[in-house]
């Protein structure tokens, strides 16, 4: 209620309204599963995911390229989409 007024109901099919209480609740619970069985450190905060990983040797490079195709598969199964447009990657490496 605004003023006394009241908005009129509406149907609601899917989703669930942004700036809700519940709303990051059943996000949270949602992605719960991502995280399992990758190798690399992952952070998550709202709808924000960043994987990382400590590249030494060859096999540590396929293991952070089988939790980027592990995070792709989960997308798939669950119909969400990672924004490519907005992914990037950083390297720290001592060397030039």
């Amino acid at each position: 209620m605004v003023e006394g007024r009241y908005s009129d109901w509406v149907t609601v099919t899917s989703g669930v309204p942004q700036g809700s209480v519940l709303g990051p609740i059943l996000f949270n619970i949602f992605i719960n599963d991502l995280v399992e069985g990758l190798h690399s450190k992952i952070s998550i905060f709202a709808d924000d995911t960043k994987l990382c990983k400590v590249i030494n040797t060859e096999e540590d490079s396929f293991l952070l390229q089988r939790d980027l195709d592990r995070l792709e598969a989960w997308a798939k199964k669950w119909q969400m989409r990672f924004n490519t447009d907005k992914c990037k990657v950083m390297q720290i490496t001592r060397t030039y």
